[in-house]
């Protein structure tokens, strides 16, 4: 993906973020809201954006649900973010919402950016139909709830207290939920606006969910704090399995380029059209925050 391109897309996904949260005033949740969703590489944003151009979505259409899934992914890392969680004081090389704030208003915000997840999904102006609003919502709701991000946090946290390591089997299970459940809405945003099928892009998202937690296990393992924008080698320190402590760092990366290769592969009925997520499965993997 050209580096203007994302650019533009990550600006216009902000821009519009800023507008739909200008009504909530200036409160500390609402202070909160906004320094929560800023930042970051909009990587599921652009697959909403992609996903859409694919299907014919207009992308003044495509940004309500594109919106969504970032102010849900941003609850998500509020969260994760906690003590209670994953005790974290740094993300995207800023103090974490609890530690600029405090803990109840890093709650309350992040169960704010969760509503407002549901009300930019099916928001009118986004898919065109009643059905293919509900749809988006009740899907969104899937992908982050019990059986899908939350599960996979929840057993992330148990493992950490468990008497055996994770085999590969089961964080690829857990990856499933914590990291890909939101990957795989975010691509299929598009085709569920249009009502089409889904099936290309959710093989497509699949691929690139694991390819991207497999990374994020490579920066934990030998990443820098100051390009990271977070703490790193947490996962050694405490114990934790993950792909590159079970599978080797080498092993690790060949896995990850070997998703990338199945992701890009999935997207062969859609032809050049599919290049920029192309692209962006291949930066996935080459990131280094």
């Amino acid at each position: 993906m050209k580096d203007e391109t994302a650019g533009h897309q990550a600006a216009r996904v902000q821009s519009h973020l800023d507008q739909v949260l200008a009504p909530f005033g200036d409160g500390p949740v609402a202070q909160a809201m906004r320094y929560a969703v800023s930042g970051g590489k909009r990587i599921r944003a652009r697959l909403v954006i992609e996903g859409a151009r694919l299907h014919g979505v207009a992308d003044s259409r495509a940004l309500w649900p594109a919106a969504a899934i970032e102010a849900m992914h941003a609850y998500s890392l509020v969260h994760d973010d906690l003590p209670c969680m994953d005790d974290d004081d740094m993300r995207r090389g800023q103090p974490t919402v609890h530690v600029k704030w405090d803990q109840a208003t890093a709650v309350l915000a992040g169960d704010a950016l969760q509503s407002l997840a549901f009300e930019l999904a099916s928001h009118p102006d986004g898919a065109q139909t009643d059905a293919a609003r509900a749809d988006l919502a009740l899907s969104l709701a899937r992908a982050a709830g019990g059986q899908g991000m939350v599960l996979g946090q929840a057993l992330d946290i148990a493992a950490e207290t468990a008497s055996q390591p994770l085999t590969l089997e089961e964080i690829t299970h857990l990856q499933a939920g914590k990291t890909g459940a939101l990957i795989e809405w975010a691509a299929c945003a598009g085709p569920r606006m249009a009502q089409a099928d889904r099936a290309p892009l959710a093989s497509y998202a699949q691929a690139l969910g694991l390819a991207f937690q497999i990374q994020d296990d490579v920066i934990d393992a030998v990443g820098d704090a100051a390009t990271a924008g977070k703490a790193v080698g947490k996962d050694a320190t405490a114990g934790k399995a993950t792909f590159v402590s079970l599978l080797g760092l080498d092993a690790a990366r060949a896995r990850a380029e070997t998703l990338v290769e199945q992701a890009c592969e999935a997207l062969s009925v859609y032809g050049d059209q599919a290049e920029t997520l192309r692209a962006l499965a291949r930066f996935v993997i080459s990131r280094n925050s």
